[in-house]
């Protein structure tokens, strides 16, 4: 079952992690505490001058990015920008390394190869294998801003850089928001979770999202197959030949429900294992190495 949600700025705004947008313009992650702070002036005034004398500068320079960007979230929503998430909740079971879904389509994933301690991981792991004879489900996610907000200000250099940055996080927060329907809604598997916008960030709820390019699921070329299931160009997404999609402010992924889920890195990956997954994504080694940076 595919379901599509299409969100105002203002809908997803709550949900944007400003820690990695402070990031994004070089301030420590120190500074991301302003997020905590009473949004008047008299408090952010009060929290700059909680830093030593050296970094208040630098702070009134985060206090001023980040009115900035409440600003401007404000303009987007009034502009009409939305963002959209999409997910296919699909029967799923594993075979090996490999995730089968229905209508003969294969997810076929990588495996850590070195692992110090515990078995080596591969997210196939966390569905059940197909000889159980038991169906499992997996869902398939994709989430983007519209296109033009990237665009935006081409004559203003602070402000087009900060309508990319901020598109990135709402690319995010869509989908940090479309993960929390899955559980409660349209997968239900958490039906009764509640928890804080900080909890969210720390990934307190059952399963986990890893997206395309994470450690665990490193090959962009996967988004061919996600592309094909959830129709990224309805969603005004688009492929380069390299797998990277556009706009830049859009990712994509899986979602788990196993609560032993984790996140991990698959590492290097040795020549053997490359030949072993190139056949079962059914490409040649020349075709898929270009989306592989960790070879041997």
């Amino acid at each position: 079952m595919i379901h599509t949600q299409h969100f105002h700025i203002r809908e997803v705004a709550s949900y944007v992690n400003w820690l990695y947008f402070f990031h994004a313009w070089g301030f420590p992650a120190t500074f991301g505490s302003i997020t905590r702070v009473h949004g008047c002036q008299a408090c952010w005034q009060q929290w700059a001058q909680s830093f030593p004398p050296a970094e208040q500068p630098r702070a009134q320079e985060a206090m001023r990015l980040f009115e900035d960007a409440h600003a401007m979230l404000n303009l987007l929503d009034q502009l009409g920008y939305m963002s959209h998430f999409r997910v296919a909740l699909l029967q799923a079971n594993s075979d090996g390394d490999d995730i089968l879904l229905p209508d003969g389509i294969v997810l076929p994933l990588l495996r850590q190869q070195k692992c110090l301690d515990g078995p080596c991981l591969c997210l196939s792991d966390f569905i059940r294998p197909a000889l159980q004879g038991i169906p499992d489900q997996l869902g398939l996610f994709v989430s983007t801003v519209d296109h033009e907000v990237e665009e935006l200000f081409p004559d203003d250099s602070y402000r087009h850089l900060l309508c990319q940055t901020l598109a990135d996080r709402l690319a995010e927060a869509t989908a940090e928001r479309g993960h929390q329907m899955v559980r409660r809604e349209w997968w239900g598997y958490a039906p009764d979770e509640h928890l804080s916008i900080e909890e969210l960030f720390q990934e307190r709820y059952v399963g986990k999202r890893p997206a395309v390019g994470y450690p665990s699921l490193p090959d962009q070329s996967l988004n061919f197959i996600l592309s094909d299931v959830l129709d990224f160009p309805s969603l005004g997404v688009s492929l380069t030949e390299h797998g990277a999609m556009m706009p830049h402010a859009t990712t994509s992924g899986l979602i788990l429900s196993h609560p032993a889920s984790c996140h991990f890195s698959v590492g290097k990956i040795g020549h053997d294992q490359f030949l072993d997954y190139a056949r079962r994504r059914g490409v040649s080694p020349e075709w898929l190495k270009p989306f592989l940076a960790n070879l041997e």
